[in-house]
């Protein structure tokens, strides 16, 4: 690979001598040039006005890149910027008048014209000075044509949009009582010199606000049309934020794991390695890497012994650098591999959510689905007390990687089948497997590599008739455990397993399970308004669960702050059973307080 630095001096308007350490990037670079005994990168530096020695440069570049397979970096100095970096920051407001002449003078086409005029051989010349002024002017006229040619293509069909909506709008006025206004609105909209779809849009909007109450057949036509607008429209500007494909991870069939008629009972872990195992086994494509992954089979030995039996270039270690990590495997996943990029922990993430919300999440909205990246970020988080490596930051992931999708399931078994969904899809992933799983014994699959989980939908673990409660990940066993309690209390709850996040219960299983119990307990362990407000709006706004309460829904959730050391610092910063308890038969309480008498 080759990596090219273009360099103006400059980063945005302050100088470089107070972007780095060092002021020339390449010197401060120069601890990664390879030597004869250590590998590193070829480092070359190069100015942006001398063409011959660009070309040079890069030649000699793209044979060590090419033969030798080593990464090179092209420092170009001396780069001009002709304007601002943007519209709204003018270079005259930072560069010095001396500066503003240099650029001039050090423009790249007139250094580049200058060249030209003195290549010399004695037998060949590249161009007189006339024919150089004749190509410039032929380019600026095609650039003219081609300027004018481009503003058509942009504006003809925003005029097409304007004259349908000016039709319908003229036959509803002259159906109205309310004509006189709507013909206001139709002048101001004549008006516009480009006619902006908002414009337009904005208009009929309006006036359907005039005519509210009315009827009459041009009315019903001007709405038709509005929304025969909008599917174009949908299609034009929020399409594709996941797969539409034939390979969306919503398409991959369900197959349930098999078990023999008595199962043996294993760690957690295991299942997830012999999944793992087969999955290599299976696609040639597939490959892992992070931090710990290779040598010694990830922290907790869920790809134990697999670089030996696969090889490094299939399961590898790379060092500590989350964000790197992540762009490694999205750039892999864009040139057809199937790579699975470990982020050693949850609140690591942290460190690479730029690059997955940036890049990753967006990349099929971005191209319309021309362009996929379905790399799976593997984590592990939940429930580990501490600090650090116990955070559960979902509320901000949820919210910045829409475009990816958000797996948490409860088990390794879980986790394994939505491996398998993910790798039969084009869609990107982070799996959020539970850290405190690892050594918890499992049933074992007979067809690992084989069984999925499906995305999106929800599971019912505990059927119930009171009060619903909903969690995910390691909360899960907590929660069920709070459940078994709740029984013998009097109070019968159904607990259900979210397990996807994104997407979130896509056939409403939550809402049908609000209708029978008409109660709501969302228990989550990240901060209060984190994952269980995402998961409270869409449950009473998107499934209108709303209407079936008839109590206050009711989140329990981890404290504002990190979680403290050590198991009682975790027992007082995240929920635990009996804050479970307590907190679900008070909700019952307050219906029925001469059933369930205070307990505190």
């Amino acid at each position: 690979m080759i990596v090219s630095i273009w360099d103006d001096g400059y980063g945005i308007s302050v100088p470089n001598k107070y972007q780095s350490t060092k002021s020339s990037l390449s010197e401060m670079l120069s601890g990664f040039q390879r030597s004869e005994t250590e590998r590193g990168f070829e480092i070359f530096t190069v100015k942006a006005w001398d063409y011959p020695a660009l070309v040079s440069t890069y030649e000699k570049a793209e044979k060590i890149a090419r033969e030798e397979h080593v990464p090179c970096i092209v420092h170009v100095q001396e780069c001009t910027q002709p304007q601002g970096h943007s519209t709204s920051g003018s270079h005259e407001r930072y560069k010095s008048s001396e500066r503003l002449q240099w650029e001039k003078d050090f423009d790249g086409i007139s250094k580049f014209k200058e060249w030209i005029l003195k290549f010399d051989t004695g037998e060949q010349i590249l161009a007189t000075e006339e024919e150089i002024n004749t190509i410039e002017e032929e380019a600026k006229r095609e650039v003219k044509t081609l300027q004018k040619q481009a503003w058509a293509e942009y504006l003809n069909p925003l005029n097409e949009i304007r004259n349908q909506a000016l039709a319908l709008l003229e036959k509803t006025a002259a159906e109205s009582p309310n004509k006189t206004f709507i013909e206001d609105e139709i002048k101001t909209l004549k008006t516009k010199d480009i006619p902006f779809k908002k414009d337009t849009y904005s208009t009929v909007r309006k006036i359907f606000r005039i005519t509210r109450g009315e009827n009459s057949s041009a009315l019903n036509e001007l709405k038709n049309w509005w929304e025969s607008q909008l599917k174009k429209e949908e299609d034009a500007y929020s399409s594709h934020l996941y797969s539409q494909s034939k390979w969306s991870a919503l398409k991959v069939e369900k197959i349930d794991p098999i078990y023999p008629e008595n199962p043996k009972m294993i760690d957690g872990r295991v299942i997830v390695r012999d999944n793992f195992d087969k999955i290599f086994e299976k696609h040639n494509n597939v490959l892992v890497f992070g931090e710990d992954s290779g040598k010694i089979g990830d922290v907790n030995q869920g790809l134990e012994g697999l670089q030996q039996k696969y090889g490094e270039s299939r399961v590898s270690d790379t060092g500590i650098r989350e964000s790197t990590i992540a762009g490694q495997g999205i750039g892999m996943a864009m040139r057809g591999l199937r790579p699975i990029a470990e982020i050693q922990y949850l609140d690591y993430i942290l460190y690479c959510i730029q690059i997955l919300s940036d890049d990753a999440a967006t990349i099929q909205y971005r191209s319309k689905g021309g362009q996929k990246a379905p790399v799976i970020i593997r984590t592990r988080g939940h429930r580990l007390e501490g600090i650090w490596h116990s955070g559960s930051p979902m509320g901000g992931i949820l919210n910045l990687v829409r475009g990816m999708f958000v797996l948490v399931p409860r088990n390794l078994t879980k986790a394994a089948g939505f491996y398998n969904t993910m790798l039969q899809s084009d869609d990107s992933a982070i799996i959020v497997e539970s850290l405190n799983g690892y050594r918890l014994k499992e049933k074992e699959p007979a067809n690992p590599g084989e069984y999925t989980v499906p995305v999106g939908e929800v599971e019912v673990t505990k059927e119930g008739s009171e009060v619903t409660l909903v969690t995910y990940g390691s909360t899960w066993r907590i929660v069920s455990e709070a459940a078994e309690e709740l029984e013998k209390l009097g109070i019968n709850a159904e607990v259900i397993d979210v397990q996807s996040l994104l997407p979130f219960d896509v056939k409403h299983d939550i809402a049908k399970s609000i209708q029978k119990t008409n109660r709501l307990v969302i228990i989550d362990e990240d901060v209060p308004g984190g994952a269980s407000g995402f998961i409270l709006q869409q449950i009473l706004e998107e499934q209108n669960g709303y209407f079936y309460l008839d109590s206050q829904p009711l989140t329990i959730t981890a404290k504002a702050h990190r979680p403290a050391y050590a198991s009682d610092g975790d027992y007082f910063s995240k929920p635990s059973v009996d804050d479970i308890i307590e907190k679900v038969y008070e909700l019952m309480r307050e219906a029925k307080p001469e059933k369930y008498p205070k307990i505190i």
